[in-house]
């Protein structure tokens, strides 16, 4: 009769496992729980991330994109120089009615939402916003004053803290501010970005545009929340190509959001700018013909009509998208009484259409 073991009695060593916690010397190759030692790059390796080199966006490149997409910048060209002859001979309001449909229209491409109704009326009234809102449209009625402005670009350029309006608030504690490079890190990035706009100085302006927008993305120059800063200077820059007194900036929104959007190698992004500077010149012509067509109805309609109010409300109604009475009053310099008389008797005569259908806070877009 076999006795069962004594469950006290010591286990053999050569049936106990060894165990890398044993006391002395144990080879390297015998830790089982160590990974193996790689004999090749670790980047080689197959559960290694791909490495992407990124496309070759110096301005010799840029050249060689320009030189193979002649027709599709000859047709920009085209298009932007027809919009920048209409705005010289008119109608009155074209421009500024532009300026802010491009400067919303590249908000809500960049991700900031900022209708053109909502910007005229803080452009006009400075209608107090609060949090997120107060910089945005800050930022927005920022962008309008610099497209409006025209000026001296090299002095933008070389002044870049002035041109962004941030000298005087490198020290502020500003959230939007803060996750934007600032100091000696923003004047390297931008030495950097003027650097490469220089090297293409040989190319079209249209193409240095693109250079220099693609470039101020790559370097982060103002952040996530800013973008809206890179497409001015860049619509800026392209405007070099048209004549002073003017458009004098180049829309790269108001058709479409590809000219901002493009990726791929240099050749891909120039189409896309390309493509977005001629679809937005056509939208702006065809702004353009509406406003003419309006003008010759409202001065044939008001003919009758008596006083200087009439007149100097179909200039505001064309240069804004959305006018208040508060708005024409302070654009008009009437009375309050005598702007809501003349707009009641403008929607009598079809040439201005009621938004809100409210008895108060009424807002008139033009009936076109």
């Amino acid at each position: 009769m076999t006795l069962p073991p004594d469950p006290d009695a010591p286990i053999p060593d050569d049936l106990t496992p060894a165990s890398p916690y044993d006391d002395g010397e144990v080879e390297e190759d015998e830790l089982w729980f160590m990974p193996a030692p790689l004999d090749e790059d670790p980047a080689d390796m197959p559960w290694a991330a791909p490495r992407h080199a990124g496309p070759d966006l110096r301005a010799a490149t840029w050249a060689q994109a320009q030189a193979d997409l002649s027709a599709p910048l000859a047709r920009a060209a085209l298009a932007l120089g027809a919009l920048d002859e209409r705005v010289r001979i008119g109608p009155g309001g074209l421009r500024q009615r532009l300026i802010c449909s491009e400067v919303a229209e590249l908000c809500w491409h960049l991700g900031d939402r900022v209708t053109v109704d909502r910007l005229a009326l803080y452009l006009v009234l400075r209608l107090a916003a609060v949090g997120e809102d107060a910089s945005v449209l800050a930022r927005a009625a920022w962008a309008v004053r610099r497209l409006d402005r025209g000026g001296d670009l090299q002095a933008d350029l070389e002044d870049l803290p002035g041109f962004l309006g941030r000298a005087r608030r490198d020290d502020s504690l500003d959230i939007d501010l803060s996750v934007r490079p600032m100091g000696a890190e923003f004047d390297a990035l931008a030495q950097d970005w003027r650097t490469e706009v220089d090297s293409g100085q040989g190319l079209h302006p249209l193409t240095r545009a693109a250079l220099a927008w693609h470039g101020w993305r790559r370097r982060g120059l103002s952040g996530e929340s800013a973008q809206l800063e890179g497409a001015v200077m860049a619509a800026r820059l392209g405007g070099q190509v048209l004549r002073a007194g003017g458009l004098g900036f180049v829309p790269l929104a108001m058709g479409s959001g590809s000219a901002l959007t493009g990726v791929g190698d240099a050749r891909d992004r120039l189409a896309a700018w390309l493509r977005g500077i001629e679809q937005a010149a056509l939208r702006g012509l065809m702004e353009a013909d509406r406003l003419s067509r309006w003008q010759a109805l409202a001065v044939e309609r008001t003919a009758t009509m008596s006083g200087r109010t009439p007149k100097h409300l179909v200039h505001a109604l064309m240069a804004w998208p959305l006018v208040s009475a508060p708005m024409l009053e302070s654009e008009t310099g009437a009375s309050r009484a005598a702007v809501q008389r003349n707009m009641l008797r403008f929607e009598d005569l079809g040439l201005v259409r009621e938004v809100t259908g409210q008895s108060r806070f009424r807002f008139w877009r033009l009936e076109m």
